[in-house]
This record gives C-alpha cells, structure tokens and sequence, in this order.
C-alpha cells in the first residue's frame, strides 16, 4: 500500500502538471494577441470568467495573468493597424457614466483603507469590457466573444451538472476560489444567465457532433442552476421561462412544456431542495432572509445619510454598529441593488438600472432592424438570448452581491458589439483566420463563410 509520502509526492507531480499547463496554454496566446488585438481580450475573458488558474495547487494560482494580458493587450492595439472605435451608443455612454461615477465616490469612501482593493478588481473588469468593444469589429469577433464567454462558464456547468446528478441533488458544487463563484448561490446566478448564450450557441453550432456537445454542456448547466439549491436562481429560471413563453410564437407548445417540466424537476429533487424552495414563503422564520433584509435597511440608512454612498466594501461589522437597525447581525449586501445602493447612493442605482435599461433597448433595436431578413437570424437570435440572460441576472442579482461581476458585462458588451457589427458600421471578416479550427466551428469556417448563422438554427 502507497505510504503517505508516495501519496504527497504523486500530489506535488499532479500540481506541477496542471501549473505547466496553465502557462504553456498562456504562453500559447501570446503571439495571437499580437497578431490581433481582439484576442487578448478573448484570452482574457477565459481567465476572468473560467478562473483556470484556480484548478491549479502550485505558482499559477495567484500568478498575475489577468495584468499580463491587460498589457499585452494595450501593447497590441498600440502597434496594431486595425480599425478601432467605440460606438457613441446611449449604453456606452452610461456605461462610461457609471464607471466615472463610482471612481468619484470612492475619493469620499467612509472605509478609506478596503476600498481601493475592490477599487482595483472592478476597474480591471470595466477596463477590459472597453477594450473588447473597442477591438470587436466583425460577425466572426462577435461570435468569437460569445462562444468564449459561454464555453468558460460552461465548463463549470458542465462540471457542476454532472456532479449533481453524482450526487443525487442532494448538494450543489461550490465554484473556483477566490472568484466572484465561489459558493452555490453565485454559481447559480452564473449559470442562469449563462444557459441563454448557451442555447444560442447550440443554434450556430456547425457539426453534428459538436452540436449535440453544445447541447449536452447546456443541459448540464441548467441542471447545474436547479441543483444549486438557489432560491435566487429558481426564482430567475421562472422568470425566463415567463418571458420566453410571452415573446414565443408557440405560447401553447411551449406553455404545455413548461408545465410538464415544473413537475417532473419538482419530483426529482430530494426533500432538502424542497423545502430549501419552500422556505421563501416564510422569510420571517428564515435567519438568512431577515439578515438581508437588515443589510438592506443599512444600505438605504447609508444613502440617506451619505448622497455619494460610502464607497467600495461598505458594508462592514464596524459601519453596521452605527447604521443597521440591528447592529450585530452584520451581512454583505445580498442584493445587487443595495450593494449599489449603499456603495454608491441613489444616483449610483439610478445610472446603474438606466444602463440595463439601454442595454435592453439595445436588443430591442437590433431585434427590429433583423426583422425580415433572414441573414440576420443569428443576430436576432442573439439579441433575443442576451435579453433573456438580463432578466436572469436581474432576478437572481436581487438576492446576492454580484453587482460588479464581469459575465452581465460581457452580455452588454455582446449586445454593443452586435449593433455595431450589424447596423452602425458592417464589415467583411476579411480578418485572415487564426489557424483555431475549433473556435471556427462557432465562429464560421474560412473566407468562404464570412458570417455565421446564416439561414434558420439549428
């Protein structure tokens, strides 16, 4: 039988495998971001979204990949010849708002020494959402963007449906660590707002048996949300499926499937995940429930008494004893809203629900201008979906601190990206091609098939 230090040392040998993978897969990007620009910030949406380095035990897991490919990427657009441009689009513009408005309210931060650590991951995220808009310039980029921001996160629905199933639903999986996922709730927000960019990936998909891959990570993605045991995230799922079913053109096909899948998921789930589902009926008797709702009267306490809010990471055991109705049971904000609320004031939620406001319009805008063009299917297609995953994140947001994470951003960035390529300034993809015949398989093959999607989904 293997000795404990046998065991230790086919431990430490695992470790360093996975680290040289991580940084021969890095090292691998490199000249791609030099050739393209828009790589570097495909590139960086796999390590933001997937956290690959968090699979690792060894050097890569705190290694500083997302600076290194911040820089290689501003490198690569300052040599780079391509045309660049930001559309001066109404959600650009509160996007733009947005960002300078919280740089100003962290200068008047009532906790001065924690907020410029939060300061420093959320401008990363909205520095980088600027760059990929910036550097987006065909139907290929934007498919690209899709297929990398869907494919990161599907991994860990993948990872996490079948572990579901494993378990029998008695337990959902944690996310990567040190990441905006970590535990079952946000996981879940991550994966309901992730199925919609996955369907329609399903949909563009060339190749039989990619497809049914697709499919498959899907599936177990959407699983991954239900055996999340997430109040928030049932709640969203619900909500989708209502807006699905209103805008569809088979209310009757699609409402019989909607209610013949409410039961059988009901019946699946093990009695904790019931009763887990059941407990939002009596929120009083909830201690979790009645913690946020104190962590919420703290953000409106904090508004009222500070217009600017109390900057990045307000929301502390010290500031709780002087403005939560009751000082010792402290909580973060569990609510996008009153983490925005509390951190920002009341103009900061205003400029944040306006700019979901204009990305919804901004679906709304290219779902007309596709109308009756069949060649145009995949953007309305994709529009459709992002909308869609807006009405997830907004749903399942209202019960977690996932104000700031870089997935509904990356949507916003899809729907800009979409009208640009689409309506403000249509190009050829007359890009040479990256030599990455699997990312063309979404993306569309060759010079000969400039545009994907083209004709009906599959």
């Amino acid at each position: 039988m293997p000795t404990p230090a046998a065991w230790w040392a086919c431990l430490k040998g695992c470790c360093i495998v996975r680290d040289a993978i991580i940084f021969l897969l890095f090292a691998a990007t490199i000249p791609f971001i030099f050739k393209r620009p828009v790589m570097g910030t495909l590139t960086y949406a796999v390590f933001s979204l997937m956290n690959p380095h968090r699979l690792s035990y060894g050097s890569a897991y705190d290694f500083p990949f997302a600076m290194l490919i911040v820089l290689l990427t501003l490198i690569s657009m300052v040599m780079s010849k391509e045309k660049k441009g930001i559309p001066p689009l109404p959600l650009v513009i509160v996007f733009c708002i947005f960002i300078a408005w919280i740089n100003f309210t962290c200068l008047f931060a009532l906790e001065p020494l924690l907020v410029w650590t939060e300061w420093s991951r959320v401008m990363k995220t909205m520095v980088m959402i600027a760059l990929t808009v910036l550097t987006v310039r065909t139907v290929r980029d934007v498919n690209a963007l899709v297929a990398t921001v869907a494919l990161s996160l599907g991994f860990w629905g993948l990872k996490s449906g079948i572990f579901t199933i494993k378990s029998g639903g008695s337990q959902g999986m944690l996310g990567p660590a040190g990441s905006y996922i970590t535990d079952n709730n946000t996981m879940a927000l991550a994966m309901v707002t992730t199925v919609p960019l996955l369907v329609y990936l399903v949909s563009q998909t060339q190749g039989k048996w990619l497809k049914r891959g697709v499919l498959f990570i899907t599936l177990m993605t959407a699983l991954a949300a239900i055996g999340s045991y997430s109040r928030g995230a049932m709640l969203a799922s619900v909500a989708m499926g209502g807006f699905l079913w209103l805008k569809s053109r088979n209310k009757a096909k699609i409402g019989i499937l909607l209610a013949l899948l409410a039961p059988l998921i009901y019946v699946s789930m093990p009695s904790d995940w019931t009763s887990r589902m059941h407990s939002i009926d009596n929120y009083q008797e909830d201690a979790s429930a009645m913690g946020r709702i104190n962590a919420w009267q703290f953000a409106a306490n904090i508004a009222n008494h500070y217009p600017l809010g109390g900057g990045f990471l307000v929301f502390t055991p010290r500031l709780f004893k002087q403005y939560a109705p009751i000082p010792e049971a402290f909580h973060v904000a569990h609510s996008i809203y009153f983490q925005v609320l509390g951190e920002h004031g009341y103009i900061g939620l205003g400029i944040f629900l306006l700019m979901f406001l204009f990305g919804w319009r901004t679906g709304t805008t290219v779902i007309k201008y596709c109308k009756d063009k069949p060649e145009l299917l995949w953007a309305k297609t994709l529009a459709q979906m992002c909308q869609v995953s807006i009405i997830g994140y907004l749903t399942a947001g209202a019960f977690l601190t996932m104000a700031y994470y870089d997935l509904i951003y990356y949507v916003l960035a899809i729907l800009v990206c979409v009208q640009k390529v689409v309506i403000l300034s249509p190009q050829k993809d007359n890009i040479p091609p990256m030599r990455l015949r699997f990312l063309d398989r979404f993306t569309g093959k060759g010079k000969a098939k400039p545009a994907l999607g083209r004709g009906k989904p599959g």
